[in-house]
């Protein structure tokens, strides 16, 4: 395959409804957004009656953008079991997305321009948008924590590539000398894929944009695209790295959980207009919201959980493909397996949708080390503008999360990565400094 078909591939794939290599698990049909997403799943709530302490909402309507990826479950969960229903919000449409920039197109147009008002999304994508796009978001929540993976082709086995990615040094020079350089797929430029695949490479000393190609490419293509030797890494939230090992394929190097422990992942945001013309609404909406976490954080839960996600106006995927790794339970598809993995991914436990300002200042920290964001951006700043840990608060205290649960800092202090290099909130400009591979 030529470099210009390669790279046609990768971003046309989605369009080609008839390509035979995406019929596993993720065909062209169910990679299209959808325009509703009010049709019953697995398990509809049923004559939901609006609670007593629902906020008196401005509006009942509201459209939330989602891409297929487990850690979109609060959302579908919150409009299958009627927790939106119950707080008054009843016309919540949940609406597939086909990738991350479309995610973003839409939620820059609102839904008064055929878009959305809200969405599941990478916690870095609304400060981009605040910063570069001009179109000002919030973070209500943080949806989830750790339960991504950087997944091999399996011709890597033999280099022990796992957790440590310098057995890939070698080969990556070799590639690039060939003019056939080793080629990562990540799922949006300066998102949580993108910095999770970077801080890996550059740890094991490969420089993510001189030694190897990073090319973005939506989450359920990513299988189909190792399939067929387009990318020979990707870097993405399950189930597609769990459908990967299952296809036998490739296999999991590392979960993410590993790299940073309870690491920050996903999070609820919505237009700044949105919320500030609707405040009641979107208390609502986010009261519904971490109902759900907590009602996808229960072990009796999961099997239901990844029924209703496996649909296929949701995931268009094998429950099994989802089931294990939300468990805990991960077959890295190279002989090792984790039973119980402590740090799977978390919904609610362990302060999992609390939106600390030390993560995303830490995201910001990152994307200015990679040239996404100018040095001189104001970090602290635009994360109070954009993180509203205030209105998170609210809404604990209006479903009864006990005081316990509800953190008392908006810094979870200091983080150590698997590298042994520490993160300091206070001091993001040393742990800048520190770093040796960076674009700054």
């Amino acid at each position: 395959m030529t470099n210009l078909s390669r790279r046609k591939f990768i971003f046309t794939a989605s369009a080609t409804a008839t390509a035979s290599i995406l019929a596993h698990g993720c065909s062209a049909g169910s990679n299209t957004a959808s325009t509703g997403g009010n049709s019953p799943s697995a398990a509809p709530a049923a004559n939901v009656s609006t609670v007593a302490n629902a906020p008196k909402v401005e509006v009942t309507k509201a459209k939330l953008g989602f891409i297929a990826l487990t850690d979109a479950a609060p959302l579908i969960i919150a409009k299958e079991k009627g927790f939106f229903a119950k707080y008054g919000m009843t016309d919540v449409e949940v609406i597939k997305q086909k990738s991350w920039p479309v995610t973003r197109d839409n939620l820059k147009i609102g839904s008064a321009g055929g878009g959305i008002d809200g969405a599941h999304i990478l916690s870095p994508m609304p400060y981009l948008m605040t910063i570069n796009d001009k179109v000002p978001m919030y973070i209500l929540a943080r949806l989830n924590t750790n339960g991504q993976a950087i997944s091999v082709a399996n011709r890597f086995k033999e280099l022990n590539v796992n957790l440590e990615s310098k057995g890939l040094k070698e080969a990556a020079s070799q590639a690039k000398a060939n003019k056939k350089a080793l080629k990562f797929g990540v799922t949006f430029p300066g998102g949580t894929h993108d910095l999770w695949m970077r801080y890996w490479l550059a740890a094991g000393g490969i420089n993510p944009d001189q030694d190897v190609v990073l090319e973005p490419v939506p989450p359920p293509q990513m299988v189909a695209n190792m399939k067929v030797n387009t990318i020979d890494s990707f870097c993405v939230g399950e189930p597609w790295n769990a459908q990967l090992v299952n296809q036998k394929i490739g296999y999991s190097a590392l979960v993410t959980g590993e790299l940073w422990k309870d690491h920050p992942e996903k999070a609820f945001t919505m237009r700044k207009d949105w919320v500030d013309q609707n405040p009641n609404a979107a208390q609502a909406m986010l009261m519904a919201v971490m109902e759900a976490q907590q009602w996808c954080d229960r072990s009796e839960n999961k099997e239901e959980m990844c029924k209703i996600c496996s649909d296929r106006k949701y995931f268009n995927v094998a429950a099994a493909d989802i089931l294990e790794r939300s468990k805990g339970n991960i077959d890295f598809g190279d002989g090792r397996t984790q039973q119980n993995f402590p740090n799977r991914m978390k919904f609610w436990a362990d302060n999992a949708s609390y939106p600390y300002k030390s993560h995303d200042i830490w995201f910001l920290t990152e994307d200015i080390r990679w040239g996404y964001l100018p040095k001189d951006t104001k970090v602290q700043e635009i994360v109070n503008q954009v993180n509203k840990e205030d209105l998170w608060k609210k809404a604990a205290k209006a479903i009864a999360v006990p005081d316990s649960e509800i953190p008392k800092s908006s810094s979870r202090g200091i983080e150590t990565f698997f590298d042994g290099v520490k993160f300091d909130p206070e001091k993001p400009e040393e742990y800048l400094q520190s770093l040796k591979i960076k674009k700054v």
